[in-house]
């Protein structure tokens, strides 16, 4: 486990969260966030004094609002806040690790402007472990897809950087930048496992490559 990360007794029964439509946090990656509305300020200022976590969520399109605002995934992932920053303007600037992945069970009373949830970790306690790289992953086939999803999306990248990046984390990384719709990041965020995730991300880059946009077959979140 890394250093600073909390064991998984320990993870917080009840947290806030932050809807964020393609924002995905996957565990063990990072998310920089530039936190400027109100309600967020407060959101994490209050994670700052107690234990530096909070929960990301993508809202769930096509479905009603509720009280609280629009309705959420029930898949969400705890972060750490692990170095913050404030702006001469009134904003902070941060980054999450990626700690578990959680279900969430209830919806609480708001806090200051922001929501707040009673969650699950027992399904994803596999999420604290070491990172691993995905097996059975196919290193070549997913820079030959990714090389054609940015050529035809007319996105430049550094090459150098990506070949520099470990299996692992690469996969991790490119779920959490590319330009894919909401749902099929929420469907990198419920993989099974790390395989299932790589896999499933080849194939959108291949989809996307040649103007698809749906998750494959076996990708639909919950």
């Amino acid at each position: 486990m890394a250093a600073f990360h909390p064991e998984f007794e320990a993870l917080p029964a009840e947290i806030a969260v932050f809807p964020l439509p393609g924002a995905l946090l996957l565990p063990h990656a990072r998310l920089p966030l530039n936190i400027f509305e109100p309600r967020y300020l407060a959101m994490t200022q209050d994670a700052l004094g107690q234990g530096r976590m909070f929960g990301m969520v993508q809202p769930e399109p096509g479905q009603p609002r509720g009280p609280h605002g629009p309705a959420i995934y029930r898949t969400g992932c705890l972060g750490r806040i692990c170095s913050f920053a404030e702006t001469e303007d009134g904003r902070l600037l941060i980054t999450l690790t990626g700690l578990c992945r959680f279900r969430v069970a209830e919806e609480l009373a708001m806090c200051r402007g922001y929501r707040r949830v009673r969650v699950e970790y027992d399904r994803f306690r596999a999420d604290l472990a070491p990172l691993t790289p995905p097996p059975g992953l196919d290193r070549a086939a997913l820079l030959g897809a990714l090389r054609d999803f940015f050529r035809a999306r007319g996105i430049e990248a550094n090459w150098e950087a990506v070949e520099q990046t470990s299996d692992a984390m690469l996969v991790l990384t490119l779920c959490m930048v590319c330009p894919f719709e909401v749902r099929e990041k929420q469907a990198l965020l419920e993989a099974e496992c790390a395989g299932q995730r790589a896999a499933m991300l080849v194939a959108m880059l291949q989809m996307g490559a040649h103007g698809g946009g749906e998750p494959p077959p076996g990708a639909k979140p919950s």
